[in-house]
């Protein structure tokens, strides 16, 4: 009797430091979920609130990624069509489910500095300048749109080859040494939809349907725990 006993006193130990571990899990991701829920609300109100003038390009390197991210902002310029990268896309988001591209492409500002604005969605077809050559602006132009910090890229996300044309992150730095351009804005800006000529780019392309799962995930953790303590009670009374 004394050693099944104490095994049932061993398991008892690993049940509870296993069950605070999964109960523990559970209240991180209720911090995790408080967390995302401030920042979608953020992000709405960035995005939707009235458009602001870009900051003076003075002002460009000390600006951090958590205080500009998704900020509605106007700004005028020259696009440098000559100069356009073509950033891989899965799907089209809002201007359709097939494959395409986002088209970057330079906006010189009278002040000098430059910054890469994503103008929008085209489908694979769409992919040469020849085929949509009435949406390529001329001339200054003014837009609006949301600033965005660098696209970081995971395990998963193939290498950029910008000799090659090959893009699959939207990366203004990267972008801006392929092509020489100084004075280029560490950040880059999503156009607004609007009306293009030709219809091609489609701007609004920004994705801002942020996952938020973590209430789910803290009731996994919360049932696992719950689960393992029931498992162990239902053991221990059939030991008895």
């Amino acid at each position: 009797m004394p050693r099944p006993r104490g095994s049932l006193v061993w398991l008892a130990a690993f049940t509870c430091a296993a069950a605070a571990i999964l109960v523990s899990l559970g209240v991180w991701q209720l911090h995790r979920l408080a967390w995302k829920e401030g920042l979608i609300t953020n992000i709405e109100a960035r995005a939707s609130a009235a458009p602001q003038p870009l900051p003076p390009l003075a002002d460009w390197l000390a600006l951090r990624p958590e205080d500009y991210e998704y900020r509605h902002v106007t700004l005028k310029g020259i696009f440098e069509n000559g100069e356009e990268a073509l950033v891989f896309r899965p799907s089209g988001g809002s201007a359709g489910k097939q494959p395409g591209y986002h088209v970057l492409t330079p906006l010189r500002l009278k002040s000098g500095g430059i910054v890469i604005v994503n103008r929008g969605f085209v489908p694979l077809d769409r992919k040469e300048q020849n085929s949509r050559k009435a949406g390529l602006i001329e001339g200054e132009t003014a837009l609006t749109g949301l600033m965005r910090q660098p696209e970081t890229r995971n395990f998963f996300t193939p290498a950029d080859d910008p000799a090659a044309g090959s893009y699959f992150t939207r990366d203004p730095g990267l972008i801006a040494r392929h092509f020489g351009l100084a004075n280029t804005a560490p950040f880059s800006v999503d156009a607004d939809e609007s009306l293009v000529p030709g219809g091609w780019p489609k701007g609004g392309a920004t994705e801002r349907n942020i996952p938020n799962n973590h209430y789910s995930y803290a009731l996994t953790w919360f049932g696992l725990a719950l689960a393992l303590i029931g498992v162990f009670v239902a053991f221990a009374c059939q030991r008895r």
